[in-house]
């Protein structure tokens, strides 16, 4: 695998691509050619214009964003993260969370500790996967430095990922509100254009399954799409089937809509991938707007199902 510094200029497909892994001297190869892309974005919709993309292992944060129809490194810089490294399943652990997560808001830290610096963005970990997995904890942040002691070694932090105040400026005009991914890796993971473009299409086509099946109220071949250990929130898959079938005896549906498609692959978790998008329900009352996360699982023979859901 490359270092993200080596990559300046990769040319999107229609933006849709997923992991592989590539041995060391054919990935040379590979980026020579100008083929291999980062491993986790695999379909971002015109609202998105920047990701961020944490590898621990080098305590570097890289930031990607669109040119035209390429996508291209914008810069990286160094950060902390947790005292005791990366992998957290459990509150005051000191650690970093490894996965797919969504700067939640922006915060005003004028009146905070110094620690936090001059900006502050909470990460919503715990997701549903945390959650389902059981792993514990909150509070995790991308943000500043203590003014008076801005220089931080690697692992310093109670789990959150810090960088120096002039650098998390430089940011600021960037970083949207659950829109702006940060993908926490152990090492960033490189794939080739054919890899991501085939597994991009066939996640398309299981995320498609799951919309018309919803539209036409076909409620087993919903609920074939989750997994039996599916889980939301409180619900495990019989409570949630009995509960789906409420739902579909109680209203007809005109249609279903999916914009503002984002679709990611795990960098911790292999065969696990998120699909964001915004979901249009069309009604006789008129339609009716959510966003929704759906958390999948890929199995052998090319076989789809979904472990988690959950909104915004």
């Amino acid at each position: 695998m490359r270092s993200a510094s080596f990559l300046s200029l990769v040319l999107l497909s229609p933006t849709l691509w997923l992991p592989a892994i590539v041995a060391a001297d054919d990935a040379v190869a590979e980026f020579v050619a100008g083929s291999l892309l980062p491993a986790y974005v695999l379909e971002l919709p015109d609202s998105v214009t920047d990701i961020l993309l944490a590898d621990v292992g080098s305590a570097t944060l890289y930031r990607f964003g669109r040119s035209g129809e390429a996508i291209v490194e914008k810069d990286q810089r160094y950060m902390s993260i947790g005292q005791n490294g990366a992998g957290k399943k459990r509150a005051w652990d000191r650690k970093t969370p490894l996965g797919v997560y969504f700067i939640k808001e922006s915060l005003d830290t004028s009146k905070m500790h110094d620690k936090y610096g001059v900006a502050a963005y909470p990460l919503d970990y715990p997701n549903a996967r945390d959650r389902q997995l059981q792993r514990t904890g909150s509070g995790i942040w991308l943000h500043g430095v203590d003014r008076n002691n801005p220089e931080r070694p690697p692992l310093d932090t109670d789990g959150c990922l810090a960088l120096r105040n002039e650098e998390i400026l430089l940011l600021a005009d960037v970083l949207q509100p659950l829109r702006t991914p940060v993908i926490v890796a152990r090492e960033v993971a490189w794939s080739t254009r054919g890899e991501l473009e085939h597994t991009r299409l066939s996640f398309r086509l299981a995320l498609d399954g799951w919309r018309s099946s919803l539209a036409a109220g076909d409620l087993q071949a919903y609920l074939a799409l989750y997994a039996d250990d599916f889980r939301y929130r409180d619900m495990d898959k019989s409570a949630w089937s009995a509960y789906r079938l409420r739902v579909f005896e109680a209203r007809a549906l005109g249609g279903v809509n999916i914009d503002d498609l984002m679709l990611l692959a795990d960098p911790e978790e292999e065969n696990l991938y998120l699909s964001r998008f915004t979901q249009v329900l069309l009604t006789d009352d008129g339609p009716v707007t959510t966003v929704k996360r759906l958390y999948w699982r890929q199995r052998a023979g090319n076989r789809w199902e979904i472990v988690a859901e959950d909104a915004g």
